[in-house]
């Protein structure tokens, strides 16, 4: 389920999105991370051994999606298999990794096989305050619940009308654009 809302905000009144202070250290958290990952070794993910690459931009008009992968992992670790590219998206909870980020996490993945022509199976969601690598295996499913959700995404910024309120109005506490909204509290 996309987060109506949100999209909205971003995509149509691209010039109004307030930083919080949440995001400013979520930020800091992530830019830490990134210099600790240049110097870890890859066995928190399974592999002995690969090359890491930082802050990709990726964009696809056919896929009708574009983002920036924290870290992905090239790897021929299985000699069995051709390489493989791993997205791995930094994440400062410590909650229950939900939907939306894996449906982000298999974006990432889909932009990189597109660019790269590489296999992509597979994913890792990092808690940095955890420093947990949770792994994400990407199905048909999967593929197919991501496909319909970046068309309503698309149908949503086309028609560029304010979408109802979500039903998840705990959500709306840290939201950056909870402000704008004025029919929730």
């Amino acid at each position: 389920m996309i987060i109506a809302r949100l999209i909205y905000y971003l995509y149509c009144l691209p010039d109004v999105r307030p930083t919080t202070g949440k995001m400013e250290l979520g930020q800091e958290a992530h830019d830490k991370e990134q210099e600790r990952a240049a110097r870890r070794s890859l066995n928190r993910y399974g592999l002995s051994e690969g090359e890491t690459l930082t802050n990709l931009y990726l964009e696809s008009e056919k896929l009708g999606l574009r983002g920036k992968v924290d870290l992905c992992l090239k790897t021929n670790d299985n000699p069995e298999q051709s390489w493989e590219l791993i997205p791995v998206d930094y994440k400062l909870t410590t909650h229950k990794m939900g939907h939306h980020f894996q449906m982000q996490l298999l974006a990432y993945g889909l932009l990189l096989q597109e660019k790269y022509g590489l296999l992509v199976r597979r994913g890792f969601l990092y808690a940095i305050p955890t420093r947990k690598a949770t792994e994400i295996k990407f199905t048909e499913k999967m593929k197919a619940t991501l496909q319909k959700e970046v068309a309503q995404m698309q149908k949503l910024t086309f028609h560029e009308q304010m979408p109802d309120a979500t039903t998840e109005q705990a959500k709306c506490g840290s939201c950056e654009f909870r402000r704008f909204c004025n029919d929730v509290f």
